[in-house]
C-alpha cells in the first residue's frame, strides 16, 4: 500500500510539471494521505478545480485521477459522486476523497467528464459543505493514424497539360488532438503513379510532365497514402484516384486513302450530293471540326465540300450543271484541316491530310434546253398578229434531234393562241386588255425521232405575254349619280359635281371633257378642267307637278388617239323641300327611268311562251274534237260502260254495261242489247225502254220514271260497293286516250255529246236537270 500511494505521489508531480510546461492555470494534484506538504495556504473550502488523467493507460485497474478535499476539517465527514459518469467510471474513496477512474478512457470518444463532490455527515447524510462542480480531462496521446474520408476519388485533367497543372486535393484526418503539437499532423506520399503525378504535404495532386497523350492513355490510377506526422508506426490511411485525361483538339485529320474515285449522270441536280470523303481523326467527336477545300484545280467553282458536322465527313456537291459533251472527266486535289485545333500542336505527317479526287460524268438522254429561263411579249389589244414572239430549244445530246412545240391547255386563256413547228406564237382571236391583260403560256418542247415521233423527253418554259392598251373604251360615270334638286332651288344652285372614268389605262396627264347633250333644259354644265363638272340651276323655279324628272345627257370625251366620247343621263329628281333647303320627298329615280333592256327582254320572252302555250292547247282541243267527232260513228262506245278494276291493267281487267238503254230512250227506239262481258248489269237490260212522247211512240214518262225509281232502290240497297258514276270507277279512259275522264263528275256539261232535251218530257221532277243539260235550240243537232 505505501507503495501504491508512493507511485500516485509521483504521478501528482508529473501532471503538475506538466500543466506547468504547457503555461495552463492547473491547480496542484491532490497528493495521497501522508505525503501532502507540511504548510498549506488555505483560501477555500474546495481547493480543487481540474482532474486530469492521461487517455489508453495499460496499467491496471482503477487508475488514480486525483483527490478532492475540503479545507475545513471535519471529523465525521464522508466524500461523494455526483454525476452521469459517476459510480460508474469514476468513484470516490469516502473516507479519504481519492478520485479513481474503473474503465481505459478514450479522448477521441469523450474528452471532458463534469461531476460533482459533495461532503456529507456520515451519520446524518446532511451536506456539511455546498457541492462543488469540476471537470475531469482526459490527456491526448499519439494513438491514432490519418484516415481518408473514401477510398476512391474521381478527377480529370486535359491532356497535353503544363507540368504542375492541378489535378486533384486530397484529405485525410487525424483523430488526435490537433492542439498537441505534432499528434494530428498528416504527411502524404504516392504510392502508384509518381511517375506522371506529385504530391505535397497538403494533399495536392499536380502534374509532374507535360506529354500526358489522350490518344495513348485516356486515364491513370494513383494511390496516396496518408501517415502520422510524428512517425507513428503501424497502420496508415490509403486511397485510390481515378485521373481522367480530357480530350483536347490535338490531333489533325487525316485522309484514310489517297484517292476518291466517283462516276456521277451529267443530269445530276446542283447541289445534290455526289459523294463523300471520309478522314480520320483520334480526337472525341466534339473535337472534331474538319473542313475540307479545293487546292489544286481549275474547279473550284464547279464544285463545293460542305462537312456533314454528323459524321465529320465531306459531301462534294456540284455548283453548276453537268455536261458529258463539254467534260467528262473532272480532276483536283482537295485538304483537309481544322481550324479549330490548338496551334501548339503540329500535324506529325501533313501530306496525308490531302487527297486526290476524280469524278467521272457519264452521259444521259437529256430534255431539249430553252435559250432563256422565260420569254417575255408584248402585243397591242383587238390586234391578230401571226408572229407575237418565238421560243427556241435545242436538244444537248450529241444525236441532236428535232424539236416539237406544243402549248399546255392549263386554262381557257390558252386557246387563245397558237403556236408552230419553227416555236412561233400567234394570237387565233383579237386579244381585251381590258379582260385580261396577261396571259401567262405553258409551252412544251419535246424531242422527235427520225419519224417525228416524241421520244419522250420534254421541257417547259413560261410565257408571259402582256397586252398593250389601246384608247378602245369611251369615258363614263365615276359612280351611279342620283341627283336632287328642290322644286324651289334658285338660280345657280349647285345640283351635284361629277366626274369620270375610264376602263382603258389612265395615263398621268388624262384630260375628260364634259358637255350637254342638250341648252333645252333648266340645268348649266360648268366643266372645272380638273376632271370635273358642276351642274347648277340655270333659271330657277321647277314645276314639280308638271315634271318630277329631268333627264340631262352628259357628252364625256378623253384626250386619247383617237379621241372617244360616250354620252350618260343624269335623272335630276325634283323634290319637295322645306324652308330650310332640305328634302323632304323624293320619287325614286328607278321608277321613272324606263324600262331598261334586260326588262324588255324578259317581258318578250314572257309573251312568247304565253302564246306557245295557248298553241298547244288549242291544237290539243282540236285533236280531242276530232277524236271525239270520230268516235260518234263507233256504236260500241255509246252502248257500253267500261270499268277498270285495276290501274293499268289493260282491257282484259274491264267490266262493260250495256247503256243502248238510255240511248234508245233518248232517241225514241229500242235497240237489242249487246252481250255483256259481265252479269252485274244485266238488270238494265231486264227493265222494259220508255219510249219517248210522239206519234207513234208508245209508253210515256211514268214508265221511265218508275224505271229510275227502280235502279235508286237497288242502289240505295247495293251496300257491296261505291255509286257507279264516281271518278273512282270512270278514272281515265287511259294514259294515250284523248277521251279523259269518263265521269259526269269531272266532265263538263258543254262538252257532253248527248241531247239531252228529252229531259222536258219527263215530267216537273225533271225540269232542273232538262234546264242544266237541255241544249241551245240554236245549235244545229248532229243527228
Amino acid at each position: 500500500m505505501q507503495m501504491l500511494v508512493m507511485l500516485l505521489a509521483a504521478a501528482g508531480t508529473c501532471l503538475d510539471l506538466l500543466g506547468a510546461a504547457m503555461g495552463g492555470a492547473r491547480p496542484a494534484q491532490l497528493a495521497p494521505p501522508g505525503m501532502q506538504p507540511a504548510h498549506q495556504r488555505q483560501k477555500r473550502d474546495w481547493i480543487w478545480n481540474q482532474l486530469y488523467i492521461d487517455e489508453e493507460i495499460n496499467s491496471s485497474l482503477p487508475h488514480y485521477v486525483g483527490k478532492v478535499k475540503s479545507s475545513l476539517n471535519h471529523k465525521n465527514a464522508k466524500y461523494l459522486l455526483r454525476g452521469d459518469y459517476a459510480d460508474k467510471v469514476f468513484r470516490v474513496e469516502g473516507d479519504t476523497g481519492f478520485v479513481f477512474a474503473h474503465e481505459r478512457l478514450d479522448r477521441e470518444k469523450i474528452s471532458e467528464y463534469h461531476l460533482t463532490a459533495l461532503v456529507v455527515d456520515k451519520d446524518t447524510n446532511k451536506d456539511l459543505e455546498s457541492p462543488s462542480s469540476f471537470t475531469v480531462k482526459v490527456h491526448d496521446i499519439n494513438d491514432n493514424w490519418p484516415v481518408f474520408p473514401r477510398r476512391l476519388f474521381n478527377a480529370s485533367v486535359p491532356e497535353m497539360s503544363n507540368t504542375g497543372t492541378s489535378v486533384i486535393q486530397v484529405t485525410a484526418t487525424d483523430a488526435d488532438d490537433p492542439t498537441v503539437a505534432g499528434h494530428a499532423s498528416v504527411i502524404y506520399q504516392l504510392l502508384k503513379g509518381q511517375e506522371h503525378f506529385k504530391i505535397d504535404n497538403t494533399g495536392l495532386i499536380v502534374t509532374m510532365t507535360s506529354d500526358l497523350d489522350r490518344e495513348t492513355k485516356a486515364s491513370y490510377e494513383v494511390v496516396v497514402e496518408a501517415r502520422d506526422g510524428k512517425g507513428l508506426r503501424g497502420e496508415s490511411g490509403t486511397a485510390t484516384v481515378l485521373v481522367t485525361l480530357q480530350d483536347v483538339n490535338d490531333n489533325v485529320p487525316f485522309f484514310a486513302q489517297p484517292k476518291y474515285t466517283f462516276s456521277v449522270p451529267e443530269d445530276i441536280r446542283v447541289n445534290n450530293p455526289l459523294g463523300s470523303l471520309f478522314v480520320e481523326d483520334p480526337d472525341e467527336p466534339q473535337n472534331r471540326k474538319t473542313k475540307y477545300s479545293i487546292v489544286q484545280g481549275e474547279y473550284r467553282d464547279t464544285f463545293s465540300i460542305e462537312t456533314d458536322p454528323v459524321h465529320n465527313e465531306g459531301i462534294i456537291k456540284p455548283k453548276k450543271p453537268l455536261d458529258f459533251e463539254r467534260i467528262q472527266q473532272y480532276s483536283f486535289t482537295i485538304e483537309a484541316t481544322d481550324p479549330t485545333i490548338d496551334t501548339r500542336y503540329r500535324n506529325p505527317n501533313p501530306t496525308r491530310n490531302m487527297a486526290r479526287v476524280i469524278i467521272n460524268v457519264t452521259d444521259v438522254d437529256e430534255p431539249p434546253n430553252f435559250q432563256k429561263p422565260f420569254y417575255h411579249f408584248q402585243l397591242r389589244e383587238n390586234q391578230k398578229k401571226p408572229l407575237i414572239g418565238s421560243v427556241l430549244a435545242t436538244d444537248p445530246d450529241a444525236a441532236r434531234r428535232s424539236i416539237g412545240y406544243a402549248i399546255r391547255r392549263t386554262s381557257d386563256k390558252g386557246y387563245f393562241f397558237g403556236i408552230t413547228k419553227q416555236g412561233n406564237i400567234y394570237n387565233e382571236k383579237e386579244l381585251d386588255r381590258e379582260l385580261y391583260p396577261w396571259y401567262n403560256l405553258t409551252v412544251e418542247a419535246k424531242e422527235l425521232d427520225s419519224r417525228g415521233n416524241p421520244t419522250g423527253k420534254e421541257s417547259i418554259v413560261q410565257v408571259h405575254i402582256e397586252v398593250l392598251d389601246e384608247n378602245d373604251n369611251a369615258p363614263e360615270f365615276a359612280q351611279p349619280y342620283e341627283p336632287k334638286v328642290c322644286e324651289n332651288s334658285p338660280q345657280g344652285k349647285l345640283v351635284i359635281q361629277i366626274s369620270a372614268i375610264d376602263k382603258d389605262i389612265t395615263p398621268q396627264n388624262v384630260r375628260f371633257r364634259f358637255s350637254l347633250g342638250t341648252e333645252d333644259s333648266n340645268f348649266t354644265l360648268t366643266d372645272n378642267y380638273d376632271n370635273t363638272a358642276n351642274i347648277t340651276v340655270k333659271y330657277g323655279q321647277f314645276d314639280r307637278e308638271r315634271t318630277k324628272f329631268h333627264f340631262l345627257p352628259v357628252l364625256i370625251a378623253d384626250n386619247g388617239r383617237p379621241s372617244l366620247t360616250s354620252t350618260s343621263t343624269l335623272a335630276v329628281a325634283v323634290c319637295k323641300c322645306n324652308d330650310h333647303g332640305e328634302f323632304t320627298f323624293c320619287e325614286e329615280a328607278s321608277a321613272q327611268a324606263g324600262i331598261s333592256i334586260q326588262a324588255l327582254v324578259a317581258i318578250f320572252l314572257c309573251i312568247l311562251t304565253i302564246t306557245v302555250i295557248t298553241l298547244l292547247i288549242f291544237l290539243w282541243r282540236r285533236i280531242r274534237n276530232q277524236a271525239r267527232a270520230h268516235s260518234k260513228s263507233v256504236l260500241e262506245i255509246h252502248e257500253q260502260l267500261v270499268t277498270y278494276d285495276e290501274e293499268g291493267g289493260g282491257e282484259m281487267d274491264t267490266t262493260s254495261y250495256d247503256v243502248s238503254v238510255l240511248n234508245s230512250v233518248r232517241r225514241g227506239r229500242a235497240k237489242p242489247p249487246r252481250p255483256a262481258l259481265d252479269t252485274r248489269p244485266a238488270l238494265y237490260a231486264q227493265v222494259q225502254k220508255p219510249p219517248r212522247h210522239g206519234p207513234g211512240v208508245h209508253g210515256g214518262p211514268g214508265e221511265m220514271a218508275t224505271m229510275i225509281e227502280v235502279k235508286k232502290e237497288e242502289a240505295d240497297l247495293d251496300e257491296g260497293g261505291p255509286p257507279y258514276d264516281t271518278t273512282h270507277i270512270y278514272g281515265y279512259e287511259g294514259s294515250e286516250s284523248i277521251a279523259e275522264s269518263l265521269s259526269s263528275l269531272g266532265t263538263d256539261s258543254s262538252d257532253s255529246d248527248v241531247d239531252y232535251d228529252f229531259l222536258n218530257d219527263w215530267g216537273p221532277r225533271f225540269k232542273m236537270l232538262a234546264e242544266l243539260y237541255s241544249s241551245d235550240p240554236r245549235e244545229e243537232l248532229p243527228y
